[in-house]
């Protein structure tokens, strides 16, 4: 396969997962569907650090966007489009890993919730994991589902970040082979 079309796959690969971080990371914002915990303040802490909105969202579609046009540059773009295609990749992967971090923290830490009367995070700090014991999930009395909602969304954080970091680290090889091999001819029909 040509360096260029491998460019075009790769980019329009990374477009849908970077569209899916944007919304994940919008969506937190909004547990239960309800803006009120929003304008109170009551947000899981990583929602905040925008992982998904910038990290896997605009630091992926940027480079996925350049790394389509070196695509669309004859069969393989030119040498020095290629090289920028490894630059532009690369930050890509630096996006898709601070995604991935906040992604882990917001999983790690659970949600902010209301337990009795009080607004705190019960499974941060805590020897025993609400990831795997689901009993202890009824602490949170609202918003409503708010650690289905939590994993939910930062698990598909996660799964995307990890997507979009394996396809940059491809992008910045197949680049590589493009800038050193340059360009590869369409012989065509005789």
């Amino acid at each position: 396969m040509c360096t260029g079309k491998c460019s075009r796959c790769i980019a329009v690969t990374l477009y849908p997962l970077a569209a899916i971080s944007i919304i994940c990371n919008i969506v937190l914002f909004f547990p239960g569907g309800d803006i009120k915990y929003a304008k109170d303040g009551h947000i899981t802490e990583e929602v905040y650090y925008m992982g998904g909105l910038v990290g896997g969202g605009l630091m992926v579609l940027i480079p996925a966007l350049y790394i389509h046009l070196t695509g669309q540059q004859g069969c393989c773009g030119n040498r020095c489009g290629m090289f920028l295609s490894i630059v532009f990749a690369a930050v890509g992967v630096a996006g898709a890993l601070y995604s991935f971090i906040v992604a882990v923290l917001g999983l790690q830490n659970g949600p902010l919730c209301k337990v009795i009367l009080v607004w705190t995070t019960p499974f941060k700090n805590n020897d025993r994991s609400y990831l795997t014991d689901d009993t202890w999930w009824g602490t949170c009395v609202e918003p409503k589902n708010i650690v289905q909602f939590n994993i939910g969304l930062f698990g598909t954080l996660l799964a995307t970040s990890c997507l979009q970091v394996i396809l940059c680290a491809i992008q910045m090889i197949n680049g590589l082979f493009g800038c050193l091999c340059g360009t590869c001819t369409d012989k065509g029909p005789l």
